[in-house]
């Protein structure tokens, strides 16, 4: 019996930060394999988690300096602040969404090739 597998571009698209699995696991993928893309994808969570959680002490590294009226120089010390915070979250998305898509990428690449040598 031929077995028919579903290419990444039939596959409906992911929402940017919806979290879990992307994809089941199957007879093609042996434990091991499916355990170390489990082990990559929250450590990529972990990581996006990390850019968040910086990015949110710069803002309110921000919002503390702005506040401090007796110092009219740290507004602008503030202002830098909360640019390097939008620029640490957009990194971190940018990054978990790159890394993400790689992965699929591996997990239907070795998905294929089980298939293929199965029919050879």
């Amino acid at each position: 019996m031929k077995r028919i597998s579903k290419s990444p571009l039939k596959m409906k698209k992911i929402k940017l930060l919806r979290f879990g699995r992307d994809f089941k696991p199957d007879q093609q993928v042996i434990l091991r394999d499916y355990l170390a893309i489990e082990r990559t994808r929250l450590a990529n969570e972990r990581t996006l988690l990390s850019y968040i959680r910086s990015s949110l002490y710069l803002l309110l590294g921000a919002i503390a300096l702005y506040q401090l009226k007796e110092f009219a120089n740290f507004k602008y010390l503030a202002l830098t602040a909360i640019v390097f915070s939008v620029v640490f979250f957009v990194i971190g998305i940018y990054r978990f969404t790159l890394l993400k898509k790689s992965l699929k990428r591996v997990y239907y690449k070795s998905e294929e090739k089980d298939a293929n040598d199965q029919e050879g």
